[in-house]
């Protein structure tokens, strides 16, 4: 089995993050979003290559992911922005077997293991949603088959939002049905792979549908930082071992060793990695990176990236790396 990661794109809404950091690799509780994922694919067995699209800061990614996964990687640039479909187009030449296409800006709970006594010509994971509006959602016969992706529904035809998750095992007619999309007039610029998917089904393909137990949204600042609370609850969450004196700690938190804190009010949903100082402070809701300093501060829904300085500022802050401020006098 292959295994593609679509990583082309900007993270246009996670700025000013993304200018400097890959959307994939901005951390969530501690741990890189696209790590979440590739554990879980770790585990399935037959596994032969992952091929990596990438675009946006590809260096970053090919060198993370050279460096954090033991599966044998191929990286392909996906130089013409051009859709979900032109991105899995990319990777026709690598793929001989079934596979697995992931889209990494979301974490899952999913059992991926029924891959390996799968019967249909592929499988799409779901997630039951009540703002079905904000989705494409999937349509699913009484056998539990997809007839149909719609993209953002005006009235409720299905509430099982598509998060991005696929297995195909009729891999040839996937790419026959890429095919047929690409040539055809783009939408807005764009090629989507959910059009492949509907050729598919038109063609007599059966794709299962199941829904995933948990799915995380981190695309953007609200929802990551939710999805970091989320994270925390199911275990990334740490404290030192010995809180110092005149610290308060409200779970969940991460502190991980080597951070320092000191006089300060920590929690609740707060991460501070190790090298970052917290000083005279109150952090809730909060994400920092590594190497940055917070003094005098009282900060909530924020997310400051690394090296960055922070002094005398109360409310909400969103800074990438390498950052500073400071309160005027």
């Amino acid at each position: 089995m292959k295994v593609i990661i679509p990583l082309a794109g900007k993270g246009t809404r996670l700025r000013p993050h993304t200018h400097t950091v890959p959307k994939p690799m901005l951390k969530v509780a501690g741990k890189p979003v696209m790590d979440y994922v590739m554990d879980d694919v770790a585990k399935l067995t037959g596994v032969t290559e992952v091929v990596y699209i990438t675009g946006h800061l590809k260096e970053a990614v090919e060198r993370h992911a050279r460096g954090a996964y033991p599966i044998p990687g191929v990286f392909i640039e996906q130089k013409v922005q051009d859709g979900t479909a032109g991105a899995i187009a990319l990777a026709k030449a690598q793929v001989d077997a079934p596979v697995l296409i992931i889209f990494v800006d979301t974490i899952f709970d999913a059992d991926l293991s029924v891959i390996e006594g799968c019967e249909d010509d592929g499988i799409i994971w779901t997630k039951e949603v009540e703002d079905y509006q904000r989705f494409g959602v999937v349509v699913a016969d009484a056998n539990g088959h997809m007839t149909q992706i719609v993209e953002k529904p005006s009235t409720p035809i299905s509430k099982r939002a598509n998060i991005g998750l696929y297995y195909i095992k009729n891999w040839q007619l996937l790419y026959e049905g890429i095919a047929h999309v690409l040539a055809q007039p783009a939408n807005k610029g764009e090629f989507y792979l959910t059009d492949a998917f509907q050729y598919m089904i038109e063609r007599g393909a059966k794709i299962r549908v199941i829904d995933v137990e948990g799915w995380y949204d981190a695309g953007k600042l609200d929802t990551l930082l939710e999805t970091n609370q989320v994270m925390l609850e199911k275990g990334r969450a740490e404290r030192p071992a010995k809180v110092p004196a005149g610290v308060a700690i409200i779970e969940p938190v991460r502190i991980e060793a080597g951070a320092t804190v000191r006089n300060a009010t920590i929690g609740p949903n707060v991460v501070i990695p190790a090298g970052s100082t917290v000083t005279d402070s109150t952090l809730r809701d909060t994400i920092l990176g590594t190497g940055t300093t917070v003094t005098g501060c009282t900060l909530h829904t924020s997310m400051i990236g690394d090296a960055c300085h922070v002094e005398g500022v109360t409310g909400a802050v969103v800074l990438g790396d390498h950052s500073e401020v400071r309160r005027s006098s």
